[in-house]
């Protein structure tokens, strides 16, 4: 693509918002202009180095109001500073193999977010729209063989495959922790063994909602029903982005583009990213 192409961005992350519902609150301290301003100017205090005499005579001019502060700077403003507290699964996020494992099936030490290889977060998208009223059963890989004859698409090795579910209606509310379908284990495999190593959905999780995978599983005591889909990845290696958002933006069903790279969170489960689509 050259720089006189015209192309059409899609935003489809989440933002990350302190006002929202999350299972794990975000927390955030924010030093304003004016406080930035001031801690700036505590930092001469450090830049006495390990003489311990300067250091006490800048830090009792800075606490007299003598050293440099907020009215030394333009207008009395310094530099804002925000500070987060957050998991690496909140917004939209890129899921590594080690967050399914730490051991893959070769007896190695699982992928992180920092071995992932770039390549694989870069490539042609595919859209599936496979919203449904029904949000009792996770999607199926007969929905997913269906939808891909619909649109009259071979998956390739490589393709960043994007489910539409229609689960992003609840976001910063309770319901999105609660009210979305998941995705089958054998609709996952399906897609990894087309050779597919990144698949996004616009959702909560990947799997179905915590709540009906632990009643599943206390009722019937199999281990099959607990984060199946997450934890295929131990035997195959792949990828999930979770939290996207607005696929009902995307005009095409394929041949566009998807970049997902994720922070770089050295030797992280999972990293945040702002995905988009380039058509």
């Amino acid at each position: 693509m050259n720089s006189n192409s015209k192309c059409n961005i899609i935003d489809i992350s989440v933002a990350i918002d302190v006002k929202g519902w999350e299972p794990s609150p975000v927390k955030r301290k924010i030093i304003d202009h004016k406080e930035g301003a001031d801690l700036l100017g505590k930092t001469l205090i450090s830049m006495k180095g390990s003489n311990i005499f300067l250091k006490i005579i800048e830090f009792i001019k800075h606490k007299c109001g003598y050293g440099l502060s907020h009215k030394d700077f333009p207008e009395e403003k310094g530099l804002s500073l925000y500070t987060y507290e957050l998991t690496t699964h909140t917004g939209t996020h890129l899921d590594a193999p080690y967050h399914f494992g730490d051991i893959n099936k070769d007896g190695e030490n699982a992928k992180s977010i920092t071995d992932i290889p770039l390549e694989w977060c870069f490539g042609n998208g595919v859209l599936l729209d496979l919203e449904s009223l029904d949000l009792t059963e996770p999607i199926s890989k007969e929905e997913v063989i269906e939808k891909l004859a619909e649109i009259n698409y071979q998956i390739k090795p490589f393709d960043i495959v994007l489910l539409k579910t229609g689960g992003d209606r609840y976001i910063g509310t309770p319901q999105y922790f609660t009210t979305f379908r998941g995705v089958s284990l054998e609709a996952t495999e399906y897609l990894v063994d087309c050779g597919v190593k990144i698949i996004g959905i616009d959702s909560f999780g990947f799997d179905p909602p915590f709540h009906k995978m632990i009643q599943k599983y206390m009722l019937k005591k199999e281990k099959k029903y607990l984060w199946p889909a997450h934890f295929l990845g131990r035997k195959k290696e792949y990828c999930h982005i979770e939290r996207l958002t607005n696929l009902n933006k995307i005009k095409k069903t394929s041949e566009f583009r998807v970049c997902c790279f994720p922070i770089k969170l050295s030797d992280s489960d999972a990293a945040w990213c702002r995905a988009v689509v380039i058509e």
